[in-house]
């Protein structure tokens, strides 16, 4: 498959991204500007929204970060197909569910296969990359914020208090063996920026994903989140998403955050962790989104 956008692609590069929501996505739109093979792992811990309705009442994998990576790889993200993905309905029984969302799990049923729904699905779309889920088993994320236990991602995510540490019911989730083989044939792997205990960790918390990170020899990087998300991240600076992803068991080889941006941090204790600190200047319009043209130029001078 060819990537395209600004950065000319000059070797066979695979690229594994990982996390959730908008910022998986922003990440995936800077991946296919310089690598020839895209791989998305997307949370599935989501419980809010059309996704939570879709989980409770048909016992499916949350679609909704599923939905919105496949959009960001689409051959053209303005098509009619791209675009009525991420329609929402406004009305009736139906109200606030995503059509995208409703097609994937409307293909999970009929396939019986969940995994090979976000492929025809992704054909639909043209999409330049494959989507998968970091577990195709039901998965509730739990937390520990000010010393009690909170369980739910939307109860997480609305929590007043510092966030410890998270983990998912149950512990021994298994990983999806597709995402298993897409680590290991990585040439880079990017933990993607966007919601640090409800999006990304979850996905580093499945067991098996972690321990194939910890095999990989492709470099890691993870990519800072511009700005707070609050209450989630509150009191946070950008070293301390670091010192987060590490407690969680996953090495991090460098470390991209936005140069003079809201979030401080603290270079001596980013290298201290055996980590190269990288500052860049990455944000695009949006106080908290990601400029996809500047982070790959960012991700593939790392290579």
């Amino acid at each position: 498959m060819s990537a395209t956008g600004t950065c000319t692609v000059t070797d066979e590069l695979a690229v594994v991204a990982l996390g959730g929501g908008h910022g998986l996505a922003s990440t995936l739109r800077a991946a296919r500007q310089y690598a020839t093979t895209i791989s998305g792992v997307a949370s599935v811990a989501d419980d809010g929204g059309s996704t939570g309705r879709l989980r409770r009442e048909l016992g499916v994998p949350a679609p909704g970060d599923l939905r919105k990576c496949l959009v960001a790889l689409a051959a053209d993200e303005h098509d009619v197909w791209p675009t009525a993905f991420e329609h929402r309905f406004s009305a009736g029984e139906l109200e606030n569910h995503a059509l995208g969302n409703l097609m994937i799990v409307g293909l999970a049923e009929s396939l019986g296969d969940f995994e090979q729904a976000l492929q025809v699905a992704g054909e639909l779309l043209g999409a330049v990359g494959r989507v998968l889920p970091a577990t195709l088993d039901p998965v509730v994320l739990k937390a520990e914020v000010a010393g009690r236990a909170v369980e739910g991602q939307v109860a997480v995510q609305n929590a007043q208090g510092r966030i410890r540490r998270v983990e998912l019911i149950p512990a021994d989730a298994r990983a999806t063996p597709s995402v298993i083989d897409a680590i290991g044939e990585a040439d880079q792997i990017v933990l993607a920026p966007g919601s640090l205990y409800t999006s990304l960790l979850p996905v580093l918390c499945v067991r098996g994903i972690r321990d194939a990170l910890r095999a990989s020899t492709a470099p890691i990087v993870q990519v800072c989140n511009l700005a707070p998300q609050l209450p989630e991240t509150e009191g946070l600076d950008a070293t301390d998403h670091l010192r987060a992803v590490c407690a969680h068991g996953t090495n991090v080889d460098s470390f991209v955050y936005q140069g003079g941006g809201r979030l401080e941090s603290d270079d001596a204790a980013i290298e201290a962790l055996g980590v190269r600190s990288v500052a860049a200047d990455v944000s695009g319009r949006a106080a908290w989104a990601h400029d996809p043209a500047k982070l790959a130029r960012v991700l593939r001078a790392l290579l």
